[in-house]
């Protein structure tokens, strides 16, 4: 009988072993669920009221039952505490806080308990298994892992890592690939996440950072950091861009992303499903990149907008439907690649739109200066577009025009600027009409077309206008102020002098964002002043 039991107790030790090797967790979690198990079966055989502690020997696997009571003054619940005069007849030194243990005899387990033992145990190791999973993937993030097809459902793939299981959903598959059941295949980890049915491992073979992998492992001169790539877009199955730069200039980073016969930039092709990439030389002249961008398409010539991120790129006729690609591939993945949105014109629309533009300053000119057709078109061709740069340029500058004398240049000036009063006082009653207070449009710093766009925007008082943020002033894409010229010091600047003129904060030392952004302006007027 005795050996019976020893072969027993081994037995209990062998399946923890056995069910920490398989799961790869640690064998002292598996011993803690065996321990929970038999505690739950024991409460349904002495009693759930009782509290039982259940301890497995680590070397002899020999299981002990205690009931554990507490020493407490006052008894408020028999079945878990114990007065200290009675925990004194057991033990002499017992004190307040003390936790006495009895041992209890063994239980032998119904059917019943023996399924409830093994489900505590089953969800225990379960749960330990997909923490272990968490942090085991947690940070493999952006890593690139192999695994086998488990089984495919309404198009999402269930892939068996070998440690762990991850989903590839529909739409990270390369369009077009059909997946097997038991095929072995390749993705990034762009996720994990702790969910309460396990840790979620999402993988992906349409992420540009999943290329980005692949060249590296497949280009040495990556992986040693000789060769950066800088920017990767994709349109996957179809086409791809990838933007390398190399640190060493004895290499070329594009032959050596290309690789002897293409056999580097084909491994690639390969496992993306006939993919076809252009690998294009990173250059920090953003118009240059743009243009290589564009390849195979030529470029005639580009004109930035830095502020919007804007390109407007002209090519020769012949060239427009390359530069644009099929179904606007090729300009949608430059301008990914890039970071910079491109409009692209022929030669010919951009000559019409050139002018319709002169044609439109030239109507501007002779309506607002009252001046004939050939005087504006002269205007015109000297680069002047507003009535400010007429109005306040030296008059030297106007007289150097063909045919303009100093009677011709006075006369202007005056009608520039006399234009200018009428437009400021136009605003200005608009303004009014408004309701746009006289107390914000005191504020320095505002004009009157400011004040305009302010009452459209319904910022009518000072208070209204204190409320604002320098971002929702003049960045966030409804700011009332966002086409002014103001940039967020400036509107700092205002925003601030508006709060103390409304009594929000009390008229302390500026700070030193609104110390620059006054002093710039100070320095601007003191800078009018010495020309004047």
């Amino acid at each position: 009988m005795a050996a019976a039991v020893s072969a027993n107790r081994l037995e209990l030790l062998q399946i923890a072993d056995a069910a920490a090797r398989e799961k790869m967790i640690d064998r002292e979690i598996v011993l803690e669920a065996m321990e929970e198990a038999i505690q739950k079966a024991a409460r349904s055989r002495y009693g759930a009221e009782n509290e039982i502690r259940a301890q497995i020997d680590r070397k002899s696997g020999e299981i002990r039952l205690f009931r554990v009571m507490e020493v407490v003054e006052e008894v408020e619940n028999p079945a878990t505490q114990v007065s200290l005069v009675d925990a004194r007849h057991d033990k002499e030194d017992a004190a307040i806080g003390d936790f006495l243990a009895d041992s209890l005899p063994p239980i032998d387990y119904s059917r019943i308990g023996a399924q409830t033992a093994k489900q505590v145990i089953v969800q225990k190791v379960r749960d330990a298994e997909r923490d272990r999973q968490y942090e085991e993937y947690k940070d493999r993030i952006g890593e690139v892992v192999t695994g086998v097809i488990k089984r495919v459902e309404y198009g999402n793939a269930i892939v068996d890592l070998g440690r762990a299981e991850a989903i590839m959903r529909r739409d990270q598959v390369i369009p077009r690939e059909h997946l097997r059941q038991n095929e072995r295949i390749r993705g990034i980890i762009y996720d994990v996440r702790r969910e309460t049915r396990g840790p979620q491992i999402f993988m992906s073979r349409t992420k540009p950072e999943f290329m980005a992998s692949l060249f590296a492992q497949e280009v040495p001169e990556i992986y040693d950091n000789i060769i950066e790539i800088k920017a990767v877009a994709r349109d996957p199955g179809s086409r791809a861009k990838i933007a390398v730069l190399s640190n060493d200039n004895s290499i070329d980073p594009v032959g050596a992303c290309v690789g002897m016969r293409g056999s580097r930039v084909q491994a690639v092709v390969n496992e993306l499903q006939g993919e076809k990439i252009d690998i294009i030389p990173w250059q920090d002249d953003q118009a240059s990149f743009i243009v290589n961008a564009l390849a195979p398409a030529e470029v005639a010539k580009v004109v930035m907008d830095e502020d919007s991120r804007r390109i407007e790129v002209v090519v020769p006729d012949d060239q427009l439907s390359l530069a644009i690609g099929r179904r606007g591939q090729n300009v949608r993945l430059a301008s990914q690649l890039t970071g910079w949105t491109i409009d692209i014109m022929t030669e010919q629309e951009e000559s019409e739109r050139r002018q319709e533009e002169f044609a439109q300053q030239t109507r501007f000119f002779v309506e607002a200066l009252d001046v004939d057709e050939t005087l504006a078109q002269l205007l015109v061709a000297e680069g002047f577009s507003d009535l400010e740069e007429v109005a306040y340029v030296e008059p030297d500058e106007l007289a150097a025009i063909e045919g303009f004398d100093e009677d011709l240049v006075g006369e202007l000036q005056k009608r520039a600027q006399d234009a200018l009063d009428a437009k400021l006082a136009e605003a200005d009653e608009k303004r009014k009409a408004l309701g746009v207070s006289d107390e914000l449009a005191a504020l320095d710093g505002l004009t009157s077309l400011m004040l305009v766009s302010l009452g459209e925007a319904d910022v009518k008082s000072l208070e209204d206008f204190a409320g604002f943020t320098p971002e929702e002033l003049v960045s966030d894409r409804d700011a009332p102020l966002k086409t002014s010229g103001l940039d967020p010091l400036e509107a700092q600047g205002l925003i601030m002098r508006a709060r103390r003129l409304a009594g929000w904060i009390e008229d302390e030392p500026e700070t030193d964002t609104e110390m620059e952004a006054d002093g710039e302006a100070s320095g601007e007027a003191e800078g009018s002043a010495e020309q004047a």
